[in-house]
């Protein structure tokens, strides 16, 4: 698979990411079992991926777990993201930004993930009740001490609080990014990107791109709408978050069906079905086309999907692809 360069500190990757959340945290619960996980870890890891991105919260802690059980035997295949910020109570999730929390929480994570090092220790959600610049010092002191390489941020779930202007949904991401930059580099942006929620081109991806910072593009699938094997109508499952989601009723994604038929008809162009190329595969190698330092971080549970994802690499669109999906309708329906 084809490698690619993170952040200045040049931490370098296999193109397409693998998201493990969905192993152990929503999205269809009853499926989530750990032997068919271990397995499409496995597979990713043969197919050339390297970056496997988890949190503490998943599960919570089980997502970690469950690596720790791939890391000990394949450590050096793996380039490990993990997640800490987040604490997961009894119907709720809180913030934790306290610099004493930043490492018992790291401690943990290195003892779960059967490892001495995590690669990139990304910052979940900053703690309003605790300056940024505070955490991401503690996060910082962390790397000192040799348990973390690199640091991230994750925005993926954050909005603006300015609606209906795309360029400023991330514009409180930025400004805190810029504080963060003064205490110690940030490596890696985490955030939605995709061809149904292409928000982050307007402003958080130029932010990264001018500074030599890597973006990790979160749900580039449209959390499995945009493979096309969603069928309208056809229901999830109640603790499933898309169950809930405004773009997941039947009338949007029926509305939102071109999206997926111009990506179909992409793959069809580079042979389809008949040569293996999926409109998922499509989607993705969309967003590699989006910058070299973009890697795209699908999530899947299941072997042949961690599989067909990691072949989205290799697929090279053309000038025309990328145009005819500019031209694709924006999806309808409310991304709240």
């Amino acid at each position: 698979m084809e490698r690619r360069t993170l952040g200045a500190t040049g931490l370098d990757v296999g193109a397409v990411g693998l998201g493990c959340m969905p192993m152990s945290w929503a999205y269809s619960a009853s499926q989530q079992r750990g032997d068919r996980s271990l397995r499409a870890v496995h597979a990713a890891l043969d197919a050339g991926v390297s970056l496997l991105d988890t949190a503490d919260m998943y599960g919570p802690f089980t997502n970690e777990l469950l690596l720790g059980r791939v890391l000990r035997e394949r450590r050096a295949d793996a380039f490990v993201a993990t997640k800490c910020g987040l604490l997961v109570g009894d119907g709720h999730i809180v913030a934790d930004g306290r610099p004493s929390y930043v490492r018992r929480a790291c401690d943990a994570s290195l003892r779960r993930l059967q490892t001495d090092v995590i690669d990139l220790y990304q910052l979940h959600r900053p703690d309003p009740e605790v300056p940024v610049e505070e955490t991401w010092g503690a996060m910082a002191e962390l790397v000192t001490a040799g348990k973390v390489r690199a640091l991230g941020w994750c925005a993926v779930g954050v909005r603006g609080t300015r609606r209906g202007a795309p360029y400023d949904l991330y514009d409180g991401t930025v400004r805190r990014l810029e504080r963060v930059q003064q205490v110690f580099p940030v490596s890696t942006v985490q955030a939605e990107l995709s061809v149904w929620s292409p928000e982050a081109l307007a402003r958080l991806l130029p932010w990264c791109a001018a500074r030599g910072v890597g973006f990790l593009a979160a749900m580039p699938l449209g959390s499995g709408f945009l493979t096309g094997t969603l069928t309208p109508g056809g229901g999830f499952e109640p603790d499933d978050p898309r169950a809930r989601h405004p773009r997941f009723t039947a009338e949007m994604m029926a509305a939102n069906q071109p999206l997926v038929a111009g990506l179909r008809r992409v793959a069809e162009r580079h042979g389809g079905a008949a040569s293996g190329v999926t409109p998922a595969q499509v989607a993705l190698a969309w967003t590699l086309a989006q910058g070299r330092h973009v890697v795209p971080v699908p999530g899947t549970k299941r072997e042949r999907w961690a599989v067909e994802n990691a072949r989205a690499a290799g697929l090279a669109l053309t000038p025309r692809d990328l145009a005819e999906i500019a031209a694709l309708p924006p999806a309808r329906g409310s991304w709240d």
